[in-house]
């Protein structure tokens, strides 16, 4: 039900629209950013680090076609139905224009908060509103006409303004997350590199590392087809080149192996330590001589497995060509040491991803009360007030 303070208005009570500009193609690469058709796509707020673009004009369409705090942006068309006529709300001060591909609403009056708009005009109502008037046979587009139609929840401005600020907090949090992930995963990179080279040796460990096969410390074996074993309740997993196609209730090797595409996908390497099924587009490994199997995955993710491609078209790899890589290598015990750091690094990275996805699906619960006003953040005599 909607609050009896809010007001529900289209938005040609709420913009003027317009489309962007078009230009010859020297004009693009230099002058001023140019907002184009990814960034309402991609942000909710644009302030202007985000745009990439720059285009070159004469001065009155520079003037014809610039973008003003608190303008919000759609983008016109999309590869999509569900990313047509997203809205950006513009919060920058510098110069910038809007592209072809762009509709550029200029608020009519004040009724709308900017950095509200940037979270309103993407809520699920008005999403739900949008999206199937995307036309097109190859791409969706949307029209200034159809934009005019769709209709907004716009409370009172104290109420907008602290339903903003509260989804803005939201998104410094995941922002914060992101960038935590990001250096976790910089001091992981870094990790592989020393550790896995020997340049960096853990406690306790001496002695020179042996240059050894693949071959040497596993065996590679072939998947077979799943034809016959497939069932939907079974307690095993079918693997393939992408992940999980399905599951067994029989398995193909029951102890911990190293995995990599036969063909297709032939870069991504996989682990296991319980029981699986494998198809024949993905080699799995029998681990000898006490070696570890997750050391010699996180070995794996340093080679450049494009380099031993064998074939024309689709990648393909050899279980010999595999075998016959060389790579130094320190004893089993020490393998061991190295493949619980990482290990213990990739834990905590996925504790951050868990992280992330609760954050992000908190924000959407929020959006979901407070765009719609289930929930208020402002009391009637605040509103009145």
């Amino acid at each position: 039900m909607i609050p009896q303070e809010w007001d529900v208005k289209s938005f040609d009570d709420l913009f003027d629209f317009r489309n962007g500009v078009n230009a010859e193609k020297q004009a693009y690469g230099q002058g001023v950013p140019f907002i184009n058709v990814l960034e309402p796509i991609t942000y909710s707020h644009i302030y202007g680090p985000e745009i990439s673009g720059r285009i070159m004009l004469s001065e009155s369409l520079l003037n014809s076609y610039a973008v003003r705090h608190g303008d919000v942006l759609f983008n016109r068309t999309s590869e999509t139905q569900e990313e047509v006529g997203l809205a950006s709300a513009y919060l920058g001060s510098e110069q910038v224009v809007f592209g072809g591909f762009v509709i550029c609403g200029r608020p009519k009056n004040d009724s709308l908060d900017p950095l509200y708009s940037g979270y309103a005009l993407r809520a699920p109502s008005v999403r739900s509103q949008i999206i199937p008037m995307g036309q097109g046979a190859i791409r969706a587009n949307i029209s200034q006409h159809n934009l005019k139609l769709v209709l907004a929840l716009v409370p009172a401005p104290a109420e907008q303004g602290a339903i903003a600020t509260a989804l803005r907090d939201v998104d410094e949090l995941l922002k914060g997350i992101e960038r935590l992930i990001a250096k976790k995963h910089d001091l992981k990179q870094a990790a592989m590199q020393q550790l896995l080279t020997g340049q960096t040796r853990l406690p306790g460990f001496i002695g020179e590392w042996e240059t050894k096969k693949l071959g040497e410390m596993l065996t590679i074996c072939h998947g077979k087809s799943q034809r016959g074993i497939e069932t939907e309740d079974g307690i095993y997993p079918i693997l393939a080149t992408g992940g999980q196609i399905g599951s067994t209730n029989s398995y193909i090797c029951d102890k911990p192996s190293v995995l990599i595409g036969r063909k297709g996908t032939i870069d991504q390497p996989q682990y296991m330590d319980t029981p699986f099924w494998t198809v024949d587009t993905l080699f799995y490994s029998n681990v000898k001589n006490g070696n570890s199997a997750k050391f010699l995955f996180y070995l794996f993710w340093r080679f450049d497995w494009k380099r031993y491609n064998e074939a024309s078209g689709v990648p393909s790899l050899n279980a010999k060509t595999i075998e016959g890589i060389e790579a130094k290598c320190p004893e089993p015990h020490e393998q061991e040491a190295i493949a619980t750091v990482l290990t213990d690094m990739d834990a905590e990275l996925a504790a951050l991803d868990q992280r992330l996805t609760k954050t992000r699906n908190l924000k959407q619960a929020m959006m979901q009360e407070l765009l719609t006003g289930k929930t208020r953040l402002v009391t009637s005599e605040a509103i009145h007030a």
